[in-house]
């Protein structure tokens, strides 16, 4: 009797253990290039999780307003409507919102997405260039050294005014910068690069120099912060240059530091976003190989610059040749 019992207890151990082995089958690899380990999908998840938090897929609506400031540019000719109208008309035209930056009296503030990053480049480019600024009269631009204010992409690249791009160059008084104002300009400029070349934004010598400064003016105007103008640029440069910014933020991750905690006077510094700083950064990260394209150093048109016309790196405009002034250093001159 006791034998029979000893042997339907080991039965049922048995058929439990089995059956508890059964609730958790390990399932082969689906294919050779997709490995099943979780960790293969975790990373992806990471790099998108990393993608929106650098650039939103919505778009970032940012802390100052453009009100009529494209009526502005229109009037005094710094922008001639038929030829930036023109310029999109071959993709369907500008949006809505696009139009009303243009052309609209009631402008609230600017929203910038990934799909009109490059109309929000042309629009700012426009207004650093005519807007009267110390920066532009007394600044780098002027040293003779270069050769003139007129050689360079900022200058030479804007083909959309009316008349000559020096015809505007530091003449329209778009604001009433006080002093104080003006030195919060001067010194954030100076700290703010751009990796298409090695200079600040003090030095706008290419387009995303000129429309950085513009912007900068912008914000300074309407009262805004030192830390939410360097805030508002890090947004704005990083839907300018996706693919450096996805690299400096996955650098940082690397380091410990979310995207959300980064310093932005330090992201924006030589040490991160100028040309040289930049592929020091970019030298340390494996990259995923996605990439975001952004927006080039002539006129953005959406259409991709042919290599042979772009030496510098910043070709002025698709339809003309780069010619590089012999003491221009940053690569962006023309």
């Amino acid at each position: 009797m006791l034998k029979n019992i000893l042997v339907a207890t080991v039965i049922v151990v048995s058929t439990l253990v089995y059956a508890t082995r059964e609730v958790a089958p390990i399932l082969p690899p689906t294919s050779m290039s997709t490995p099943a380990s979780p960790a293969g999908r975790f990373g992806v998840d990471s790099q998108n999780i990393l993608e929106e938090k650098v650039l939103p897929s919505e778009g970032i609506v940012l802390p100052v307003r453009w009100d009529n400031l494209g009526v502005k540019l229109v009037k005094d000719g710094v922008i001639d409507s038929e030829k930036f109208e023109q310029l999109y008309s071959n993709r369907g035209g500008l949006s809505v919102e696009m139009k009303a930056m243009l052309k609209g009296e009631a402008n609230g503030n600017i929203k910038i997405t990934a799909e009109n990053s490059g109309v929000i480049l042309n629009l700012l480019w426009a207004l650093g260039l005519g807007s009267k600024n110390e920066i532009l009269e007394k600044g780098p631009m002027t040293d003779k050294n270069y050769g003139g204010a007129d050689r360079f992409a900022s200058t030479g690249g804007w083909t959309l005014a009316k008349g000559r791009a020096m015809d505007h160059y530091s003449q329209h008084q778009f604001f009433n910068l006080t002093p104080v104002e003006q030195q919060l300009v001067e010194r954030v400029s100076k700290n703010i690069y751009r990796p298409c070349c090695g200079n600040s934004t003090y030095f706008p010598d290419c387009n995303h120099g000129m429309a950085m400064l513009g912007l900068l003016e912008l914000m300074a105007s309407q009262g805004m912060s030192e830390l939410d103008m360097y805030q508002t640029a890090l947004a704005v440069n990083s839907y300018w240059f996706p693919d450096t910014y996805l690299t400096i933020a996955t650098y940082m991750k690397n380091k410990g530091v979310d995207w959300k905690n980064v310093n932005p006077q330090e992201m924006l510094g030589a040490n991160f976003s100028s040309g040289q700083g930049f592929a020091r950064i970019a030298s340390q990260v494996a990259t995923s190989g996605n990439a975001h394209g952004g927006n080039s150093c002539g006129i953005e048109t959406g259409t991709p610059v042919a290599p042979q016309r772009q030496p510098s790196g910043c070709d002025v405009d698709t339809r003309q040749p780069v010619s590089i002034p012999k003491k221009q250093s940053s690569g962006c001159g023309i």
